[in-house]
């Protein structure tokens, strides 16, 4: 009698189990696709984008403005645009990956390569190359036709760190036998090439070299400049200026920016943003092309 007891009590017990798991599971139709909930922009991981003070700070948000609004409609998600005063103080973000994409002078890619491994993304084209130079300039009215007529006067360097504005002319001096603190009256820092150009322009100083790209667009922006500067020297063409990252930027990362600046020549809101950037397109370019930066670079000794 026990054991038909014990019998019932446990099959009554599994019913009760079978019967309460089955009013528990719900029915899911796995046709039914359910949009995920959409992400609030403040969640979303921003791309910080850094941009050397080429032009003066004001002049490259300007630039780069549109560019960082192609990027964010492009990737769906923020983009900040930052900007330091000097080259320097951008290399030291790139190498504490501070940003994820750089547009920087060929100098500090030499030194940031050399130093933590700054990667190559891709380079501008304009004008079908992929190359610029250094311009020295003086006032329109100065009689100076070379470096060596500029001996004692007050001369413009744009940063430390410029290979255009600051590397090349120390290099031309060198191979005069010369330094700028025996050449030069005086010398200062503009901390930009347009500062540069236009402090030759207003005659603050005797001379200044700058970067070619950067002149022309210069004098496309305002014509009557070329009233009141000349130049009186053009080095070899020397590598553009690149787009860099940081050599932590995880390889998916790397390959989605590096496809979307090769491609923005292909739609119509991507050439309107190269248009005002003064570029063609964005294409590959390989670590050689700044072997002629480099040689320069050592032969000077700066930043060595």
């Amino acid at each position: 009698m026990t054991r038909v007891f014990l019998l019932l009590l446990i099959i009554s017990l599994l019913a009760a189990c079978v019967g309460a798991q089955g009013a528990a599971l719900p029915f899911v139709d796995l046709s039914v696709r359910t949009p995920l909930p959409q992400v609030a922009p403040a969640e979303l991981t921003h791309l910080r984008i850094g941009v050397a003070a080429i032009l003066s700070p004001q002049g490259t948000v300007a630039s780069y403005s549109k560019l960082a609004d192609y990027l964010a409609a492009k990737l769906g998600r923020p983009v900040d645009l930052l900007q330091r005063r000097t080259y320097a103080e951008l290399n030291a973000m790139v190498e504490e990956s501070q940003v994820e994409l750089a547009f920087i002078c060929t100098n500090a890619y030499v030194v940031g390569n050399e130093q933590f491994g700054m990667e190559l993304l891709l380079a501008p084209e304009i004008n079908g190359e992929s190359v610029y130079y250094s311009q020295l300039i003086v006032p329109a009215e100065s009689a100076a036709q070379s470096m060596a007529d500029l001996r004692s006067q007050v001369f413009a360097f744009t940063d430390p760190m410029s290979f255009t504005g600051r590397i090349y002319p120390v290099y031309l001096l060198q191979q005069m036998g010369e330094t700028p603190e025996r050449f030069f009256q005086r010398t200062f820092y503009t901390y930009s090439h347009d500062r540069a150009i236009e402090a030759v322009a207003d005659s603050v100083a005797d001379g200044a070299a700058v970067d070619s790209l950067v002149l022309e667009y210069a004098l496309q922006r305002n014509p009557a400049l070329a009233s009141r500067i000349r130049i009186i020297h053009t080095s070899e063409a020397f590598g553009i200026p690149p787009v860099v990252v940081p050599p932590t930027l995880p390889p998916r990362q790397k390959a989605q920016l590096r496809d979307l600046l090769l491609t923005m020549h292909t739609d119509a809101a991507g050439q309107a943003v190269l248009r005002e950037l003064g570029i063609d397109r964005f294409v590959e370019i390989d670590n050689a092309a700044y072997d002629g930066v480099r040689a320069v670079v050592h032969a000077t000794g700066i930043g060595e």
